[in-house]
């Protein structure tokens, strides 16, 4: 255990890169992400949860409840008959008191351990690398005096694959279930002979006494999971599914002496067959390629080997940036969680978690661009890949669809495009990702539009068109037109929607599209000016002329027209009229303008860029962070949209949207101001919500998208944990702008802008695969100010760092003064 104080509900074990929670009774189930390429698994704090094949929608293995009573409902179950006493070690859903419980989230695994009347069961989960199953390895143990017989009951409950049809196509889907029972195997196979070519499987190594793959022969009529009827008489039905809902069950009598262990090692997982290999015999499916994927993880050495593999895995890709500091708080944050968190991002963009479905949206054109920021340090390859698969549902005019489904890599053509901040945000992606890996060859690829491969052009083509877009689509005050919102979706300007079962965010109901972003305004100009850098690395002059002129001429339109007096306007409605003003009744200021002008550096020269962070300070801060926008709506105003229809303090309207925080904390270093960012990242930052645990009720360790804000019914209540842009913006704030460790294409810069206590701090760094070990030391208070730098010994001009050969190690000393 760390040195932190336990909190409640549980602790921070650092040195395991774990959070442990001691209390099956969190305020809300506290998850955990298994898997990191295909085959993904959401697991709770008391084993609830599903699994999934790439696809939430279109692949989902196992069924969980959403939004049910009791919250959490549907999981991998355990339940554990000794004489009278039944008991589930993860506590749900039977919800026996246990004698001791224990969950440990760590880095793509879970172990939750529950102890009745001397007998202990620990399960470990995880998902082994390069594998399409999970790995469920129990251990129980007798610690009692007496031999206990005990009767052990798996469960797992089948989705019918397409995750949105099984909820609502009754009609048809409860009549389709199919299941083969082989030895210890259960497979599940509906629609295997029709169209589909996967199935799935729930094994255990041993033999089985019993089984049941129908679920109302389980439960028994009109019970829950928390009282089945095969538990309760000790004895399974047998039973084979035909239609309704298909489970898997495996029963087993296990004996154990005094001080004896038994290990059982379960594997829930996916198969894929060709066509022609689909069936072993008419009717029967051919099993080879489940068997083998069995045998793999059929003993515990087998299990302890892959499992090792995994947490390696997970140590080396955690040594790339590692922090150390007196605060640790923030090495916690920065080593272990916030980079874990950007990993999941990564995998799942805002499609699954405990409050996305997975089958209502796919993984986002803006999303999957902003998350890329703070995982491509880690897995550059894998970044590589994903800016190829955004850019290629970009459309020809440089706008994209806003959402694309990651099993097909294909647009979402429901949800369309036209939201215009889309755009700017690839020039981003790719810019950083030539940053970290100096791969400029990736801006030759041919990348296609809208997936059609015959309308390809480079990669490098793309970003111009997404400038170009911007150029091409202004209003009238030289401000880019919003089309269907920017990035805040909730801010509908051409919407004007009365009818309820109307998307505010794909419809227009006002011809012409006149209004206006300033927000966007601000993006430009700050990744426009990459996407000039660019062009000036690669020696385009000509184009980065032309596009400084457009840049230029948005700073202007910026300053004539989207200033306010105290802080910069948020954009301009459909008639043309001021949003986020001082002549408002409401909303009078919004953080995203203020956010993006900021770090954009727009008004430094004036004073304007520091007039607006103090706005910031004085009308957004509070004590749980920065809200959206403020004093907050309080009726709906049909020209603002869905914002206007939150209670005041939620979500959009005044809530803290904890994604936007880091951009004022990023605009307060392009300002020098390093102890008011310091502050504005300790307020959201995971580890250091100590004292606001049960408050939150999200879980410790990871971001949430939102927080209520000061206006709010219950301030510092959060809600959307886990995939959220916080967490790559956080990252990049306080490791890239704060310790000031960022990627150039020419080294690392070296740009701290830190609070004047700080006196000393060291960050490791890999880089293009050389390691440098950067001591930064602030004697004399300073903030940002850079006295001098030495590599090696030596000193060097400037505050980029050199480049060496790959696998060399390098000490470099930073002196502030």
């Amino acid at each position: 255990m760390s040195n932190q104080q336990e909190q409640e509900y549980g602790y921070f074990d650092d040195v395991a890169k774990e959070y442990v929670i001691t209390t099956p009774k969190t305020p809300y189930p506290w998850i955990n992400y298994l898997g990191d390429t295909a085959f993904f698994s959401l697991i709770s704090n008391t084993a609830g949860g599903y699994s999934f094949y790439k696809d939430a929608k279109f692949r989902r293995l196992t069924r969980y409840r959403y939004n049910n009573v009791p919250v959490d409902t549907g999981g991998r179950y355990f339940y554990i008959v000794d004489g009278d006493t039944v008991w589930s070690p993860a506590w749900k859903p039977l919800k026996t008191e246990l004698d001791h419980y224990e969950c440990r989230h760590g880095m793509g695994y879970s172990r939750i351990s529950g102890m009745k009347d001397g007998v202990t069961s620990s399960v470990l989960f995880f998902v082994p690398q390069g594998e399409d199953l999970e790995v469920q390895h129990m251990t129980l143990t007798n610690s009692s005096l007496t031999t206990k017989k005990l009767k052990l009951f798996s469960f797992a409950e089948w989705c019918l694959w397409n995750a949105e049809d099984d909820m609502t196509n009754f009609q048809r889907n409860f009549s389709t279930g199919q299941v083969e029972v082989e030895g210890s195997v259960i497979y599940h196979k509906t629609e295997y002979r029709e169209r589909r070519n996967h199935f799935a499987f729930y094994s255990v190594n041993e033999s089985i006494q019993g089984f049941d793959t129908c679920r109302d022969s389980f439960l028994g009529d009109y019970n829950g999971f928390d009282s089945p009827e095969v538990v309760a008489k000790g004895q399974p039905n047998n039973s084979i599914a035909h239609g309704w809902s298909p489970i898997g069950s495996h029963y087993i009598e296990v004996e154990l002496a005094p001080g004896e262990s038994r290990d059982f090692i379960f594997t829930l997982g996916y198969v894929e067959m060709p066509q022609e290999q689909k069936w072993q015999a008419p009717g029967v499916i051919n099993k080879t390629k489940a068997l083998a994927a069995i045998e793999r993880f059929d003993s515990v050495a087998k299990v302890e080997k892959s499992f090792k593999q995994l947490t390696d895995y997970w140590d080396d890709l955690l040594s790339k940036f590692v922090v150390i500091s007196d605060d640790e708080r923030l090495n916690r944050g920065v080593n272990i969680w916030n980079q874990y968190q950007n990993m999941v991002t990564f995998n799942m963009s805002r499609s699954a978690s405990y409050f996305e479905s997975g089958i209502g949206r796919g993984m986002g054109f803006r999303d999957s661009n902003q998350d890329l920021i703070g995982f491509v340090h880690l897995v550059p390859e894998r970044a590589r890949e994903r800016i190829i698969d955004i850019a290629s549902t970009q459309f020809e005019d440089g706008s994209a669809y806003h959402q694309y489904q990651p099993l097909t890599k294909r647009g979402n053509a429901a949800v369309g495009g036209n939201f215009n901040d889309d755009p700017m945000w690839l020039v981003q992606s790719v810019t950083v990702y030539i940053k970290e890996t100096g791969d400029f060859s990736i801006l030759e690829e041919q990348v296609p539009y809208d997936n059609d491969e015959s309308k390809a052009t480079s990669l490098f083509e793309h970003l111009t068109r997404s400038f170009n877009f911007i150029t091409h689509n202004l209003g009238e005050h030289g401000l880019p037109l919003i089309g269907r919102a920017d990035w805040n979706d909730c801010l509908n300007l051409n919407c004007f929607s009365m009818e309820p079962n109307e998307s505010f965010q794909t419809t227009e109901n006002k011809e012409g599209g006149r209004a206006e972003s300033v927000m966007i305004a601000g993006q430009f100009v700050l990744f426009g000016n990459d996407y000039i850098e660019l062009c000036r690395q690669l020696g385009k002059t000509a184009e980065a002329e032309r596009a400084e002129g457009h840049v230029e001429q948005m700073v202007q339109a910026i300053k004539a027209h989207a200033w306010d007096g105290e802080w910069f306007l948020r954009a301009y409605d459909a008639f043309g009229k001021k949003v986020g003003t001082h002549e408002a009744d409401e909303s009078k200021i919004f953080i995203e303008s203020q956010g993006f002008c900021t770090m954009a550096g727009i008004g430094k020269d004036d004073g304007k860029l520091q007039q607006s962070l103090d706005s910031v300070n004085k009308y957004l801060a509070c004590d749980y962070g920065i809200v959206l926008n403020y004093p907050a709506f309080t009726e709906y105003k049909i020209e603002y949209g869905e914002i206007s229809t939150y209670p005041q303090g939620y979500k959009e309207n005044g809530g803290i949207f904890c994604h936007n925080n880091p951009w004022i904390m990023i605009g307060e270093t392009v300002a020098g101001n390093g102890d008011r960012a310091f502050e504005y990242y300790t307020k959201i930052a995971p580890a250091y919500q100590d004292d606001k645990v049960k408050l939150h009720k999200t879980e410790p360790y990871v971001y949430a998208q939102m927080i209520a804000g000061k206006e709010a019914a219950t301030p510092g209540q959060a809600k959307n944990s886990w995939l959220t842009g916080t967490a790559a913006w956080n990252y990049v704030a306080i490791t890239q702008y704060i310790l000031g460790i960022k990627p150039h294409y020419n080294g690392l810069q070296i740009a701290p802008c830190i609070p004047r206590d700080w006196t000393e701090y060291s960050v490791k760094r890999v880089f293009r695969d050389v390691t440098y070990d950067i001591t930064i030391k602030n004697p004399e208070q300073h903030s940002s100010s850079i006295g001098w730098i030495t590599v090696d010994g030596e000193r060097i001009a400037g505050n980029v760092l050199p480049m060496f050969e790959a696998g060399s190690l390098h000490k470099v000393i930073v002196m502030l003064g």
